[in-house]
């Protein structure tokens, strides 16, 4: 696969650091956008992101260190679909992530409209079959179709659903939604998280430790950017008020890596850049960085001679 020089990859990193054979970390673009029903501009998120993220800055004060030095990130360059839709899209993608995988490397998908986001899911259950799916959203995304198409934006998480258990199947940040939906998660055991009971304080005051005991040792992520409240993302098509805000997000990541479990690979979608309005692109960049400064956290901040592993142990005695 071919990479992005330092011009144009994540995080504006020198060969050195961004080379697919020396680096850990593989960012890969899917600038796919064929459902999407309000706003459009999705395929120009992976690019968005790209450019933005040249202004994020490597330290990270919560873990004293540079990720990108240690772990080295490369960008491959964007795929392209032409006239491949549906499930040769998510074929084409699917393979992509599938070859990284097998390559030893941790895979960052940008989308794209959500649609994109069923061919890393899967592939990576096919690596980690007990897996949970931890989906941060403003919507459910389970309608079994949607404008006639089962490849539906509004239809991924169904077809997830179909090929893992949906009790598996964490949701966050839950505000619109169709009649459909909302039985299915109730006949299925889907982990909702709805915001207007999340601000209600209907999960206590630490809900983001309530979403991470819902979730297996090994966790996928799936963040749709209108999770976020439109204030600070307007970027995205299908904008929804009373969203979420970056530092209670970041909180998630936290209670996850506390509790000794493991991300073990994620997509960020659904960023629909504007003209003349950065900071969406600045906050999807720099929340990208942010986790895979969770993912590869091998102990906890705030107790840095308490290793993860030494944790897990203790929770099998």
């Amino acid at each position: 696969m071919r990479t992005y020089g330092t011009k144009k990859n994540f995080l504006a990193l020198e060969d050195s650091h961004s080379s697919l054979h020396s680096s850990e970390i593989a960012i890969l673009s899917a600038p796919y956008e064929h459902t999407v029903s309000y706003g459009g501009g999705t395929a120009s998120g992976p690019r968005g992101i790209l450019q933005a993220s040249a202004y994020v800055e490597f330290y990270d004060d919560e873990f004293n260190r540079e990720l990108c030095f240690d772990k080295g990130i490369a960008t491959i360059r964007p795929l392209k679909f032409k006239e491949a839709v549906n499930q040769d899209a998510l074929d084409l993608i699917g393979s992509a992530v599938s070859s990284l995988i097998d390559a030893g490397k941790f895979v960052v998908t940008l989308g794209g409209e959500h649609t994109i986001s069923t061919a890393p899911i899967l592939a990576h259950l096919q690596r980690y079959p007990e897996m949970s799916l931890l989906h941060f959203d403003a919507h459910s995304d389970l309608r079994d179709t949607y404008e006639g198409s089962k490849y539906s934006h509004a239809s991924f998480a169904a077809r997830v659903a179909e090929k893992m258990d949906p009790k598996k199947i964490t949701q966050v940040g839950i505000r619109a939604q169709c009649r459909e939906e909302a039985e299915f998660i109730r006949s299925h055991g889907v982990n909702t998280f709805y915001a207007n009971a999340i601000r209600r304080g209907m999960h206590g005051t630490s809900w983001q430790e309530r979403v991470v005991d819902t979730l297996a040792e090994e966790v996928y992520i799936t963040f749709d950017v209108d999770y976020f409240d439109p204030a600070i993302m307007p970027s995205t098509g299908t904008p929804e008020p009373d969203g979420f805000l970056y530092s209670e997000t970041l909180d998630v990541f936290r209670a996850l890596i506390k509790s000794g479990r493991r991300i073990v690979g994620f997509d960020v979608v659904e960023l629909a850049p504007i003209e003349g309005i950065s900071h969406p692109d600045i906050l999807t960049a720099r929340l990208i960085y942010k986790m895979l400064n969770f993912a590869f956290a091998d102990y906890l901040p705030e107790y840095p001679k308490i290793r993860v592993e030494n944790i897990q142990a203790r929770k099998s005695l």
